[in-house]
């Protein structure tokens, strides 16, 4: 397998793909502190010899006993905004002259938070930075030593006190997107929310409270997994519900899935359903019709977490939090809705053929 090689730097999620390994095996590889089988070491060493993947610090003469490894604790790797995230944090921390070990957090269960903090903080850590993007992260940053200097970054400006915090302006963004649809002319907006995290989620509260600021009751959430067939399926929901004509939707993958669905029962979007996603992904402009939606810019959220902790480490100056701010971006999904007709829904709800 090759990787088509470009103008950047290679950044550790390239070794991890070349090597088809996650980000953290990647890191234990690094560091060496965590045993690793003998199979992934030589898969991981031949990604960075073949990417010439060369974390700054070890270019670098550093004063001796400094320590400049950071750790980052997430409960993802691969999702969108984690992946983009890490890799912000990863190019401001490189270019300052730190190496970062990511701790892969599986759930919010005692256990597995147990796991992850005793296998990171036996290293010689010079701070930590927490996504704190789900519960799993508040739990990390509850049962973190005092004695490490600690950042997070985040989508909600509402977090465990005490910690700086680096986060997208997700609910300020929230409320934009649903007013613009309620601008539009739609009676009311409905949210496809991740399960459980949605009430964790600051676009959500944005969606909320526009909705209440407006006069109008909130409809209940059309909750779904990170699965693409769980979007599918509110998809087909909506498809049967004629008083639905506006979906802000919690992320693109859940936003193309319910759109599949739609033109399968042929309602058109964005005439008889307006559709805005969030992320920005790259496939969203390119769905039939071009996909609104909100972009977070991960990346920015990444690099200004390294910077708050930066900060931190200096410790000359007092740190104040920093704030991302997304755009939304409209493009053909959205529109004033017109009259719709209930259609025929076969195999409706949700039981969708098993082959499809």
């Amino acid at each position: 397998m090759k990787i088509a090689k470009d103008s950047r730097k290679p950044v550790i999620a390239d070794v991890a793909r070349l090597a088809g390994v996650s980000v953290p095996t990647v890191s234990r590889v690094l560091t060496g502190n965590i045993p690793v089988s003998q199979g992934l070491r030589d898969r991981v060493e031949a990604a960075i010899k073949e990417l010439n993947y060369r974390p700054s610090s070890l270019a670098r003469t550093l004063r001796s006993g400094e320590r400049t490894m950071i750790a980052i604790f997430a409960a993802s790797t691969s999702a969108y905004g984690y992946a983009n995230t890490l890799a912000g944090i990863e190019e401001a921390a490189q270019a300052a002259g730190f190496s970062v070990v990511i701790s892969a957090v599986r759930s919010a269960d005692e256990p597995d938070v147990k796991a992850a903090l005793e296998a990171t903080l036996q290293q010689q850590l010079a701070g930590i930075i927490v996504l704190d993007f789900d519960p799993s992260a508040a739990e990390v940053l509850k049962q973190l030593p005092t004695t490490v200097p600690t950042v997070a970054a985040s989508g909600f400006p509402v977090g465990q006190p005490g910690f700086p915090y680096a986060f997208i302006d997700e609910y300020a963004a929230g409320r934009q997107a649903t007013e613009h649809l309620l601008q539009l002319g739609h009676h009311t907006v409905h949210h496809l929310g991740l399960f459980p995290l949605t009430q964790f989620s600051g676009r959500y509260q944005g969606w909320h409270d526009a909705l209440v600021d407006a006069g109008i009751t909130p409809p209940p959430v059309l909750e779904a997994s990170r699965s693409a067939r769980s979007g599918y399926e509110q998809g087909l929901r909506i498809a049967a519900d004629p008083d639905t004509t506006a979906i802000f939707c919690s992320n693109d993958g859940l936003a193309v899935a319910a759109l599949r669905a739609l033109h399968e029962k042929g309602v058109r979007v964005p005439e008889e359903v307006s559709i805005i996603g969030w992320d920005n992904q790259p496939f969203s402009e390119f769905t039939w019709p071009a996909l609104s939606t909100v972009s977070p810019d991960f990346k920015d959220l990444g690099q200004r977490a390294f910077q708050l902790l930066q900060q931190r480490l200096s410790a000359t100056e007092t740190v104040r939090d920093s704030k991302v701010r997304p755009k939304l971006l409209l493009r053909e999904s959205t529109a004033t809705p017109t009259v719709r007709t209930k259609p025929e829904i076969d195999n409706y709800p949700g039981n969708a053929r098993a082959d499809r």
